[in-house]
């Protein structure tokens, strides 16, 4: 954050009858820690911890007003039920002991389901379908209009109850108040009388409660308002609300990806804040201090965040303090944070974790444990991806003495290395450059371009940590293919001057086939053809990615996909794809061919050392999440084990971040 505006940043601020300890924002999101569409353990403990971390407004997500807006899986706070209030005091207590102002976001989803089954039909102000849906919404009659507005109140009542400090109405995303809102969703045009209604309602609740409102600010699609809409609405809401929130997007797009580098609020900031008279949050994609900077100068008095306070809920105090480089980065993967499987987990934070797990649980493979042979506190990491990466950084943070960490390679990272080489995919480096970063500060002798044998390189060491990763293989290799970790590591060179590219997926829709894709339309390839085994495109990767990807990638190339094929041969007639419906084969010419192979460990190493484990890949070739976790889970086994057999070390345990 530039040093102008990190004062601004720790100002205090008054909204409303709150006063606000900083400038940050924790947005609305969910814990996941809710069953039967009620708090449970561990709920409490994930908002205190995150209160811990400094943020001066959190807003509770994931919060519903009606029966008819709930998901039957009951994973989503319905706070229409009174016995929701009991529960969620706890959440408001831990919140306020940690000295967060607490704020509940409501939302009535209308025509949304989120993509998930529920009991009831979706109802809208009109039956206009969402494009998201197979089929249009129930309209809701003049009578039900009155029952949503007593729906905001009862559930506002809830909530005040609980002890909340106030209410956020959710008016963005294409959810029920922004259906009202647009008239391209309800042509009764009755908009903003029924949102002042359902404020009027939740005002007169309490005179002291705050009360605030999101919005989207891009018109992406019918249901979204216009900038000459929201130039209209603004001015009419700001008196009657305590603070505006602006986000982007609805669903499916409102939560951008890695390949998003930029905060997209800000270049509306401009536009808005004449708009606005009371507190102004720019809240979406905000993950660095410059970022959060850029925001205060152009106008926004509070800066927003959710996934980056998942990644590292100390984000606000490490950039108050000036300790912005130590903030473990939210690389926006959108992989476990947006599953609730079974709560709210993060790639890259292996704190965050399932009820009565001190963390994210994980099981290196161990290969030799005889404590009783442990005479120092020396501990080797062989290997420089994520779980090596993780390892060394949390034994050297644990204060194990002499931790030297091993890499063949010339750089850090590993696969992670390549992966962030694909085109809109750089968000790895930022956490690559965290690693860096901290190895450095802790003081990890860090080895590149060094080939850790059995022999002397691994002798004397009381600990091995072997995290050697995985090799791509195919049978297709052998016919002239190219790995598609290869192609990504070499670049656009790798695709350059091809007028026809394969690409032959392992079937399984995960990003490297995507990324082939990605780098061939930015070699300028004029044609591609995608062959899977599977079913689809891009099947298996986050929702609001293949969203992103395809709008990328429309009108970029002429992109054929065969799915339901294999590739099984190379000659120079091109590429023999066997159809697995028909029986038969075809011929696709190609002059490259990229194939997404089967991952393998490799070989793993034999060392005399008393305490031997295998991490991530080098056990099963999986996601970065499992490399991480296995990572502090090795480092928490060797700097335990340390400790037992030399009391008076200096290694320290490693705590959860989340106490339980």
């Amino acid at each position: 954050m530039a040093a102008s505006h990190l004062p601004l940043a720790a100002a205090p601020l008054v909204v409303g009858s709150s006063t606000l300890r900083n400038r940050l924002v924790a947005t609305a999101h969910a814990s996941g820690f809710v069953r039967d569409g009620l708090p449970v353990g561990g709920d409490a403990e994930y908002w205190g911890r995150l209160a811990a971390g400094g943020a001066a407004l959190l807003v509770c997500g994931g919060t519903t007003v009606a029966p008819e807006s709930a998901p039957r899986q009951g994973n989503i706070l319905s706070l229409h039920r009174p016995e929701a209030v009991q529960p969620l005091r706890r959440r408001v207590e831990a919140m306020h002991a940690e000295g967060a102002v607490a704020v509940c976001q409501l939302v009535h989803l209308g025509r949304e389901t989120l993509g998930a089954q529920s009991y009831y039909a979706p109802v809208a102000p009109a039956a206009v379908r969402s494009p998201r849906e197979p089929t249009a919404p129930r309209a809701l009659l003049g009578s039900e209009v009155d029952e949503v507005v007593e729906a905001f109140r009862v559930s506002s009542a809830h909530a005040l109850e609980a002890g909340f400090d106030g209410i956020e109405l959710h008016a963005a995303h294409g959810y029920l108040l922004e259906q009202f809102l647009s008239p391209r969703t309800n042509p009764r045009g009755d908009g903003l009388e029924v949102l002042g209604r359902v404020i009027a309602a939740v005002r007169g609740l309490s005179a002291d409660a705050l009360l605030g409102i999101r919005f989207s600010v891009d018109a992406s699609e019918d249901v979204a308002l216009t900038p000459d809409e929201l130039a209209v609405l603004l001015p009419a809401v700001d008196p009657l609300v305590d603070y505006v929130n602006v986000t982007v997007g609805v669903r499916t797009t409102y939560v951008r990806d890695m390949a998003t580098e930029r905060p997209p609020v800000l270049d509306d900031l401009a536009r808005l804040r004449p708009l606005v008279t009371r507190p102004l949050v720019a809240s979406h994609a905000f993950r660095t201090a410059s970022a959060i900077g850029e925001a205060l100068a152009a106008g926004a008095d509070l800066v927003g965040m959710a996934r980056a306070l998942i990644a590292d809920p100390d984000l606000p105090r490490k950039v108050l303090t000036g300790r912005a480089a130590e903030v473990r980065p939210c690389v926006a993967c959108n992989e476990d944070c947006r599953t609730f499987d079974p709560v709210l987990l993060c790639v890259v934070n292996p704190d965050l974790a399932p009820p009565g797990e001190p963390r994210r649980p994980a099981a290196p493979l161990v290969r030799a444990w005889d404590q009783e042979r442990v005479t120092g506190q020396r501990v080797a990491v062989v290997g420089a991806g994520p779980a090596g990466l993780e390892c060394a950084l949390s034994l050297a943070r644990a204060g194990v003495a002499d931790v030297v960490l091993f890499e063949a390679a010339d750089r850090l990272g590993g696969q992670l290395a390549t992966a962030a080489l694909a085109p809109h995919r750089t968000g790895w480096a930022a956490l690559l450059g965290f690693y860096e970063r901290g190895l450095s500060a802790a003081g990890v002798d860090v080895r590149l371009g060094r080939t850790a044998g059995p022999g002397a390189e691994l002798e004397g060491f009381d600990a091995v940590v072997l995290a050697t990763g995985a090799v791509e293989t195919s049978p297709l290799l052998e016919t002239g293919a190219m790995a598609s970790s290869v192609a990504l590591a070499r670049g656009v060179p790798s695709l350059a001057g091809a007028a026809q590219v394969l690409v032959a997926d392992d079937g399984f829709g995960w990003w490297p086939g995507c990324d082939v894709v990605e780098l061939a339309v930015a070699a300028g390839v004029p044609r591609i053809t995608f062959v899977t085994p599977g079913t689809a495109f891009a099947g298996a990767i986050p929702p609001e990615s293949r969203v992103q990807l395809l709008e990328r990638l429309s009108g970029t190339c002429e992109l054929e996909i065969l799915p339901l094929c294999t590739a099984t041969g190379i000659s120079s007639e091109g590429v023999t794809v066997a159809h697995r419906t028909s029986g038969g084969t075809t011929t696709v010419p190609a002059d490259r061919v990229v194939v997404v192979g089967e991952r393998r460990p490799r070989s793993a190493l034999d060392c005399a050392a008393p305490l031997v484990l295998t991490v991530g890949d080098a056990v099963v070739p999986r996601r970065v999440a499992h490399a991480i976790a296995e990572g502090r889970e090795a480092a928490v086994r060797v700097a335990t084990a340390v400790r037992q057999r030399m009391p008076h070390s200096r290694a320290r345990p490693l705590r959860p971040v989340i106490p339980n």
